[in-house]
């Protein structure tokens, strides 16, 4: 899995950011996470390709949609016949409809837009899904979480060799859970040859949000959690009046998720290329692996150990 930084400015973009948008590539299927003015452009700077299947929207402030016009446009240029799956959240659709028409034509391919509410399933991929969760901003908001299905557990072959198990397709059979009968009749068990599911990957975002108990229970034990950080503690009350969240609060939700990995993004473009008094006071807070990511930095989200 991997993830592309498109824009990581707030509201107002900077010579060094762009507002709102992050590509996550997972197994070749690519996945938009909002779509700020200006996506489009970031995208072919960064090399992300523009199959895009699905577009998830946190919500209809201007720095997280303005995109979506010329994005659709573009892939209409560009012969699109794939449908484009956009999810927004309740009460939006015709909003993103407008968006989608904005030029007054109707693109040539189809685009079916899917209102979501917290705590569904917005998606159902292969192997895993994205689920949304109840965020606190100044409109209606949701964030994302990509989580995927446990693995298999590990498949060993001495002891199945030591069952007297043959190499071969049995050993397929063993892995795939299905019990297997050798010559003999003695019947091997998945569980004496397979070890425990591992795992699979957590990837969360929440956009534009204040922190929350809804945050942090999605959050729980994520391989990389991408959070507001629009402030830093001197700016705590604008924070709160603005519907943002600051450093030392994006720390304190990673904190107590128990997150592997934080990124503070939507910094607010009074720090122009200087973040760094909001990744002082997360680091003081949260004393995992944080960072600030720049526009085009890409991260690879590795499984969790096993």
């Amino acid at each position: 899995m991997r993830v592309t930084f498109l824009g990581t400015s707030g509201a107002v973009p900077t010579t060094e950011r762009n507002p709102s948008a992050l590509m996550v590539n997972r197994e070749g299927e690519r996945l938009l996470f909002d779509a700020a003015e200006g996506t489009q452009r970031q995208m072919m700077r960064f090399g992300t390709g523009f199959a895009v299947s699905h577009l998830f929207v946190t919500h209809l402030h201007g720095d997280h949609v303005l995109g979506i016009p010329g994005l659709v446009q573009t892939w209409d240029f560009n012969g699109r016949d794939d449908p484009l799956m956009i999810h927004t959240p309740t009460g939006t659709r015709r909003e993103i409809r407008n968006l989608v028409e904005a030029t007054g034509a109707r693109p040539s391919y189809p685009v079916h837009i899917n209102e979501v509410e917290p705590d569904e399933v917005a998606y159902a991929g292969e192997d895993y899904e994205v689920r949304t969760f109840e965020t606190d901003h100044r409109t209606t908001s949701v964030g994302y979480a990509l989580v995927e299905e446990d693995r298999k557990g590990r498949f060993n072959r001495e002891k199945a060799e030591a069952l007297g198990v043959p190499v071969g397709p049995l050993f397929q059979e063993l892995h795939a859970g299905n019990p297997v009968e050798l010559e003999d009749g003695t019947v091997v068990e998945p569980e004496q040859v397979v070890g425990k599911p591992r795992p699979g990957r957590r990837f969360v975002y929440t956009g534009d949000t204040r922190p929350s108990p809804a945050v942090i229970e999605a959050a729980t034990d994520a391989d990389l959690l991408i959070h507001d950080a629009t402030f830093d503690d001197e700016r705590a009350g604008r924070a709160r009046e603005t519907g943002h969240s600051t450093g030392t609060e994006a720390g304190e939700v990673a904190k107590k998720a128990g997150v592997k990995r934080l990124a503070l993004t939507h910094i607010s473009s009074r720090y122009a290329g200087n973040a760094g008094l909001i990744h002082s006071d997360a680091v003081a807070a949260f004393d995992g692996d944080v960072f600030v990511p720049h526009d085009g930095q890409t991260v690879d989200v590795p499984y969790p150990d096993d």
